[in-house]
């Protein structure tokens, strides 16, 4: 009988089973290599964190880049940070891992539709949604880095927000559309977050 018949045979005990398979997976742990990694912030602090690709292809860290983004994500839980705002600052860490400083990285934001309730101030946010708004700290970390971020007044219009409950970081525009051609016309690259 070999080895490993033996140790399934009826004659053994359980607990003589559960240590080999305790010491075989303790035994795997040590030595099989992790791959587990940190998430990294290397321009947007704390949120939008990335990971680094070994192999993966660079960029060039000496151009300007210049991107404007169309953000229209609907926040359908209102507790959560937007996906689509924490994707902007997910492409700005993207850019800083690949090497771009802070100062080549031109963005413009521009919200709009579903998501324009992420650019309320809090006590507007309280008064509609008995919450926080958990957008504000990361609208304030992404001026901070130079990000202009906007808000369509039409969208403010057709969801009955007062100017006075927009978020003090947030510029209001005439509308999405007119901001967003203009950026585009200045060389922009337009990224559109659903």
């Amino acid at each position: 009988m070999s080895g490993f018949q033996a140790l399934f045979s009826h004659n053994r005990h359980p607990v003589s089973i559960m240590k080999f398979f305790l010491s075989l997976l303790i035994a795997i742990l040590f030595v099989t290599p992790t791959t587990a990694q940190e998430a990294q912030f290397p321009i947007i602090e704390n949120f939008g964190g990335i990971y680094e690709i070994e192999g993966a292809t660079s960029l060039d860290s000496q151009m300007e880049y210049k991107i404007v983004i169309d953000l229209k994500t609907l926040q359908r839980d209102k507790e959560s940070i937007n996906p689509g705002l924490n994707n902007v600052a997910r492409m700005m860490n993207l850019h800083g891992l690949g090497g771009v400083n802070a100062e080549n990285l031109n963005v413009a934001v521009i919200v709009h539709g579903g998501a324009t309730d992420i650019i309320i101030n809090n006590e507007a946010y309280q008064k509609r949604y008995e919450l926080d708004n958990p957008n504000i700290e990361l609208i304030t970390t992404l001026k901070e880095a130079g990000v202009n971020i906007y808000v369509c007044g039409q969208s403010l219009l057709s969801r009955q927000y007062a100017r006075n409950e927009v978020n003090e970081d947030v510029i209001v525009a005439l509308s999405m559309l007119t901001t967003f051609t203009t950026y585009m016309h200045n060389g922009y690259v337009p990224l559109v977050f659903n």
